[in-house]
């Protein structure tokens, strides 16, 4: 099974969903809460021996924490890797992109979200980056993977933070499910 992670302020039926969902068929998603430890509790249902997690943004940053948790395999689509720091602008009220529903991102959450910083060394990657990321630096994460031999690092020049060209990378996602 694959389990996609949306980033923040993002939620189950984004675009990233329907592409993969289209693709793979079997997808979990799941409208996650605000906080990030009640997040990571509902991830871990899913987070079991054979599944896929495909993170997002914020969501590549929970995939990463699960991935080491429990061993498993994560596609990380220009993952954010110290939200903790760069969320911090966005203390207040926040409004969900797909739907407009507000939510109230609280400063605990970045305590909570700096609670579930991990290194990447158990889990096994595949690391999707664009150098157009405008909100994220891909060369933090391309820095942070490209060294490690459980880590396989693609950088697509240009594109921006939601990641275009999805549908580009969908049967290297699947070959990597299946390695």
């Amino acid at each position: 099974m694959i389990v996609y992670i949306h980033g923040f302020a993002s939620c189950a039926k984004s675009n990233k969903t329907k592409i993969l969902r289209d693709y793979f068929g079997d997808l979990v998603a799941i409208n996650l809460p605000p906080s990030p430890l009640e997040a990571i509790e509902k991830l871990k249902e899913y987070a079991k021996p054979g599944n896929l997690l495909i993170g997002s943004s914020l969501g590549g940053y929970y995939a990463m924490h699960l991935a080491e948790k429990y061993g498993l395999k994560a596609v990380l689509i220009n993952p954010s890797l110290k939200p903790y720091k760069t969320l911090k602008p966005y203390i207040g009220t926040q409004y969900r992109y797909c739907d407009n529903t507000p939510f109230k991102w609280k400063k605990s959450y970045l305590k909570e979200l700096k609670k579930l910083k991990t290194k990447p060394k158990r889990g096994k990657y595949l690391v999707l980056l664009q150098s157009g990321d405008e909100i994220l630096n891909y060369k933090k994460a391309l820095k942070k993977f490209k060294k490690l031999p459980n880590a396989k690092v693609v950088v697509e020049y240009g594109g921006n933070h939601r990641f275009e060209n999805l549908n580009d990378y969908l049967s290297m996602i699947e070959n990597f499910k299946n390695s």
